[in-house]
């Protein structure tokens, strides 16, 4: 039964959703199946009045890569649990083209599916622009009022668009920076100059980072074709760089680990990032965010919860991991208080 159909019947739903609790860091790399804490008690599990009601979810998610992989199994698998059987997921990679993404979506609307999930900021996006009635709720957001250009944003979108954000809190980032290289001169930002999110983390970061008494540049790349270059001419002039949460850094975290590795730290936004070329990262569990996604689509699906009241959801807890292969290559050990990046 559709959405917008349950809203017109009414049908209550005596569903009661439980926050995805963050159990120790992101799972970017194989998501587990999630921890006792997320299961929803007895209480919340009794069938509502919609109990059989079918629903269609289409979920699109911008790369393959091991953050939005966890992200999309947390949502399903939430889904899963507090729906069993209720729910045909229509599940489409972008494989990075934003232009798909738009394709994906306008499908996904065509087909009048009861909800769609948005995976990183370009489905989101393009998804807030299709469709004004269908619910939306994205994942792997770093700031809801930058990527919809909403100003002053208070929280909460108010309209057909809520979700859940993966940002770190910035000020604690470059606040690891200082932990590991107090010493250190000139901190230059590397970041796609396409991907709004990420211009808002570096502006951001800097402003603690000059606070703390660096000297910052920005080195912004407009895609792959010149990524390399302006890494390179990153590592030049700087004595350490930091990588904000990036979608493409993300995707190309080989082509910056050919040129820093053993040469120059890198600090990053997000574990998927730090395990594929950083020292360091304050990073939060993507299958988590997704998870808690996850529970917001089955309230509005079961139980006809209002979209437009529901505000973002963060991540509860942050975990500073390190990398021990570009570590050793530097020659470094890790503070007190930091977890090994399995891989």
């Amino acid at each position: 039964m559709k959405f917008h159909k349950l809203m017109t019947l009414g049908l209550a739903g005596a569903l009661t959703l439980s926050l995805a609790a963050c159990g120790g860091g992101t799972t970017n790399e194989t998501p587990a199946p999630a921890p006792e804490s997320k299961a929803p008690t007895a209480e919340s599990t009794a069938p509502s009045e919609s109990a059989g009601d079918k629903y269609v979810v289409g979920i699109c998610q911008l790369a393959p890569h091991p953050a939005l992989d966890a992200a999309t199994q947390g949502f399903k698998d939430a889904l899963d649990k507090l729906l069993p059987g209720q729910v045909d997921i229509q599940e489409q990679n972008a494989a990075g083209d934003t232009p798909t993404c738009a394709t994906i979506i306008n499908g996904f609307v065509s087909n009048d599916v009861d909800l769609i999930m948005a995976n990183a900021t370009a489905p989101l996006q393009a998804a807030a622009s299709a469709t004004d009635t269908i619910p939306v709720l994205g994942t792997s957001i770093t700031e809801y009022g930058v990527a919809l250009g909403i100003d002053n944003f208070s929280g909460t979108v108010g309209t057909n668009v809520s979700g859940t954000s993966d940002l770190a809190p910035l000020d604690q980032q470059a606040e690891m920076i200082k932990e590991w290289y107090p010493d250190a001169t000139d901190i230059g930002l590397v970041y796609c100059s396409a991907e709004p999110n990420s211009q808002y983390q570096v502006d951001n970061v800097q402003k603690y980072l000059e606070d703390m008494g660096y000297t910052c540049a920005q080195y912004p790349f407009s895609d792959t074709n010149d990524m390399a270059s302006v890494v390179q001419n990153a590592v030049s002039n700087s004595d350490v760089l930091y990588i904000p949460t990036d979608n493409t850094a993300a995707n190309n975290t080989g082509i910056i680990d050919n040129i820093c590795r053993g040469v120059i730290p890198v600090f990053a936004g997000e574990e998927g990032i730090c395990g594929g070329c950083g020292v360091a990262t304050l990073s939060i569990s993507y299958y988590d965010i997704g998870y808690k996604t996850g529970e917001m689509a089955a309230d509005i699906l079961a139980n006809g919860a209002d979209v437009s009241t529901m505000p973002i959801e963060y991540a509860p807890q942050f975990v500073k991991k390190y990398n021990p292969a570009t570590c050793e290559a530097l020659g470094l050990t890790a503070p007190e208080g930091y977890e090994a990046i399995a891989g």
